[in-house]
């Protein structure tokens, strides 16, 4: 039996800290895969090739604060897949912050509400309050949990102020000194809105560098991917007895459409869930995994995609793009 993917189910469900995932691609041991938590190192003791990715969970954006800048980073927070929190002490901006879309809003202070955020690496904090004391009680609290990124908007006396504080508590100032601050891009932002732009812009920045830390690629499994492979999935029929193979973009060269680590399932009977960025792409590997699930092919293969100049035209690129894709065969 296969337990690799009720594993991973239960390290995003358990674990506040990074996991990882090894999948052997070379050699006798091709198609072995590994998942590591919190890894200090590469583990995989070989010479044969092995693709690395930091499995990312679905990204948390807690808002601390729901003033007048905080409506427009809760809307920009949900466009870019974010599920948002805020944690807000007046009811009337409680409310405000629940019409912008906030998946969860805490009207409790401060203090209160972070203490039933756990926070973990894939947490996001954004400390928007109306003055230097609450942004005091939420940067000492926050410091003390697990997280991606914090930011503190403020001028630069302001965040010196509480940073200063927190130092006498005993936070260690390098620890202070790796919070965003003053928060955002330095872009000359003026408005709640291109203030938003400015914060969500830089969170984008310090997530992609994130990427490239450890050894390998960021890559991640949807809610419905999971519950696919694991055949939970109550609104697709029989969706537990099909067969599946899971496709993964493991490098790529040129104008390919989607980035290194990104995730397509595809089932027996054609459907897909997610993308690897669609087109002539997308359908080539369609194609390719549904052969191994009819035929007798190998349950794990790495397929080399070459867009040509006029295909990459048709796809609307400036230039060919060349990616490999891993098809392996889901089994648990």
């Amino acid at each position: 039996m296969n337990t690799f993917y009720m594993e991973l189910k239960n390290a995003l469900e358990c674990s506040e800290g990074d996991i990882w995932a090894e999948t052997v691609l070379t050699g006798d041991r091709a198609g072995e895969k590994q998942l590591l938590v919190n890894p200090e190192k590469d583990r995989t003791g070989s010479n044969e090739r092995v693709f690395r990715e930091r499995i990312r969970r679905t990204p948390k954006l807690i808002i601390c604060g729901a003033g007048h800048v905080s409506m427009p980073i809760i809307r920009m927070g949900k466009m870019l897949g974010f599920i948002v929190t805020v944690i807000e002490d007046r009811p009337k901006f409680s409310d405000n912050a629940r019409a912008a879309g906030a998946d969860q809003v805490f009207c409790l202070p401060f203090q209160e509400g972070l203490a039933d955020i756990p926070g973990d690496s894939d947490s996001w904090f954004v400390i928007v309050t109306r003055g230097h004391r609450y942004d005091t009680e939420c940067l000492e609290s926050i410091l003390q949990k697990r997280y991606a990124y914090v930011g503190m908007m403020g001028s630069r006396r302001r965040t010196a102020i509480v940073k200063d504080q927190l130092e006498e508590k005993g936070i260690s100032r390098e620890v202070l000194d790796s919070v965003h601050t003053p928060i955002g891009l330095k872009i000359g932002a003026e408005t709640p809105e291109e203030i938003a732009v400015s914060v969500m812009a830089e969170i984008i920045q310090v997530k992609n560098a994130r990427s490239e830390e450890g050894g390998g690629k960021a890559g991640g499994y949807s809610d419905e991917m999971l519950s696919c492979i694991l055949g939970t999935e109550s609104d697709r029929e029989n969706i537990g007895v099909q067969k599946k193979v899971l496709a993964t973009i493991i490098s790529r060269k040129g104008s390919a459409p989607r980035s290194v680590g990104t995730k397509m399932l595809i089932l027996e009977d054609g459907t897909t869930v997610d993308t690897i960025g669609g087109g002539c792409v997308e359908s080539e590997i369609i194609q390719k995994a549904l052969l191994m699930m009819r035929t007798d092919m190998p349950d794990f293969q790495i397929c080399t995609v070459d867009m040509t100049a006029d295909q990459a035209e048709d796809e609307g690129m400036v230039c060919g793009g060349v990616v490999e894709v891993m098809l392996e065969r889901v089994t648990v």
